[in-house]
């Protein structure tokens, strides 16, 4: 009989347990009103709804303010990501859009109140939400500038093309409604690893500059030096001349645009 009370007191210890993990499964700090000042997203990899589904956009669009748990499991099903059983106030959705430039993936997260009903919804990317208004996520935009037009050889100043072809790109991302800029410096695989990374970062770190002498907001901006890695083209060893030459199209810098305000 000891035995068996002292059975169920581990078993039962361990299920006490379980629903206590359970209860703390938020991503985010959720606040009692079903709010985040810092919203974290989970690894789309990780979605127990294996590569998450296509949304009816009609049933989507019907998701709102004071909902409860049901009602909204009813419109869009189970959310994508296990977060644990009970307590949880953050639901996370992978959901998959039909455009003309194919699909659009997007991560879409509900918070709920401290008494379940749900308060705020949210999109990575930003731009997502215009799904819901009948406009397809915008395409993330692509600048490439050769490195050789925009600096000097083992040189991270701005040549004066290299100043004119920034300053167009700059003109055009004050006309667009991006949420993030980041500009990516890439050099050959000539010279040393670490050599290679910090030159690519000095040159990021240049082009970034001057977007923001040009107007682009400086908080939309940032910059990262990959080095040699990624390279475009591969070359084989010969006259060095020609293997720089060869080797021209890896070091570049380029200017990815994406998501909206």
């Amino acid at each position: 009989m000891l035995h068996t009370l002292k059975d169920f007191s581990l078993r039962a210890g361990s299920l006490l347990a379980i629903l206590a993990l359970s209860a703390c499964g938020n991503l985010s700090q959720v606040t009692g009103q079903g709010t985040t000042d810092k919203p974290v997203w989970p690894d789309p990899a990780h979605a127990s709804f294996t590569n998450g589904s296509y949304p009816n956009l009609d049933s989507l669009r019907l998701v709102g303010n004071g909902m409860t748990k049901d009602q909204i499991y009813s419109l869009l099903g189970r959310p994508h990501f296990s977060e644990g059983f009970a307590g949880v106030r953050e639901w996370d959705y992978l959901f998959h859009f039909r455009t003309s430039n194919g699909d659009e993936t997007c991560q879409y997260k509900i918070l709920y109140d401290k008494d379940m009903l749900a308060r705020s919804f949210l999109w990575k990317p930003a731009a997502c939400a215009d799904v819901l208004n009948g406009q397809k996520p915008a395409a993330p935009a692509t600048f490439a500038l050769s490195s050789d037009v925009l600096f000097g050889f083992d040189s991270a100043v701005l040549t004066t093309k290299g100043r004119v072809a920034v300053d167009r790109i700059a003109n055009q991302l004050r006309q667009r409604n991006d949420a993030s800029v980041t500009v990516v410096g890439y050099t050959d695989r000539l010279g040393s690893e670490p050599y290679n990374q910090a030159l690519s970062q000095r040159r990021a770190d240049t082009v970034r500059l001057t977007l923001v002498n040009d107007g682009v907001e400086p908080g939309r901006v940032s910059a990262v030096g990959k080095g040699e890695s990624a390279p475009l083209v591969q070359c084989n060893n010969g006259k060095q001349s020609e293997l720089i030459a060869c080797l021209a199209p890896n070091r570049r810098v380029e200017i990815v645009a994406s998501g909206s305000h």
